[in-house]
């Protein structure tokens, strides 16, 4: 079973409290999974990442992923890397999910390989942003299987 790194971009809590619940459900499947919630690059010892931010502020990364972007912008090639993102954000504002799409534009241009499309998940939707992940995650399980 491949090894996960899940990195959160949390400002106010809300994506932090979907990655737990991603990783709970993600532990109950078998996968080792690594919960980054202060993001460091050297602690990322998997080369499967899940991201799962929200934006803050006019389109900006949460602070506790600011140290992250800095590494990531450092490094020359990340091709090892196979990732998926998840953003949580507000359909209201004209920057809606600007930093998970940031991210992984950021990724991509360091060579890793993006094995979903972005999960968007609008907080004004009835469905609670955890039930929306927990109900995308399978996509994600299926995909690794094909990348083992």
């Amino acid at each position: 079973m491949p090894q996960i790194e899940i990195v959160v971009g949390s400002q106010m809590g809300s994506a932090e409290y979907v990655a737990d619940q991603i990783k709970e459900d993600l532990d109950n499947q078998g996968f080792t999974v690594n919960l980054q919630e202060q993001p460091d690059l050297t602690q990322c010892g998997y080369n499967v990442w899940l991201v799962v931010t929200s934006t803050y502020g006019a389109g900006d990364y949460p602070e506790n992923l600011l140290p992250f972007i800095d590494q990531i912008n450092q490094q020359d090639n990340l091709d090892g890397i196979q990732f998926a993102v998840i953003g949580i954000g507000d359909t209201s504002y004209d920057t809606y999910n600007y930093a998970a799409k940031n991210i992984a534009k950021l990724l991509i241009n360091k060579g890793a390989s993006k094995i979903l499309p972005t999960l968007e998940i609008n907080i004004l939707d009835e469905s609670l942003p955890e039930d929306t992940a927990l109900a995308w995650l399978p996509q994600f399980s299926d995909r690794l299987t094909v990348y083992s």
